[in-house]
């Protein structure tokens, strides 16, 4: 079975100008790991996910190609994503939560 990640992980290693080795060394996994993910071999483990996307300089939606519509979340999904959006402190405490790194990200 093929992934569909492999080719959007290719497309943003490359819009970054970064080999396979550079990748690899920047979120801490071997070259082989990055060619089987771009060739669809196998796909990234949830659990890096997002050291991929911070070194790519992309979010997860963009990575996985999700495309959120507004009119699909409900009321209460609105307010949070609005208090998180607009809370400095309720970010932080959600994002240590959630064990997101985002040091330098607004």
């Amino acid at each position: 079975m093929k992934y569909e990640i492999g080719p959007r992980i290719r497309k943003y290693r490359e819009a970054q100008n970064l080999s396979q080795k550079e990748l690899a060394k920047l979120i801490g996994v071997s070259n082989s790991r990055i060619s089987n993910w771009e060739q669809g071999i196998n796909r990234p483990d949830v659990d890096i996910l997002a050291s991929i996307c911070e070194a790519l300089k992309v979010s997860p939606s963009e990575l996985l190609d999700i495309r959120l519509n507004p009119e699909d979340m409900n009321e209460h999904e609105r307010k949070v994503i609005m208090a998180y959006r607009t809370k400095a402190n309720l970010r932080q405490a959600v994002d240590i939560l959630l064990g997101i790194d985002n040091d330098g990200v607004n």
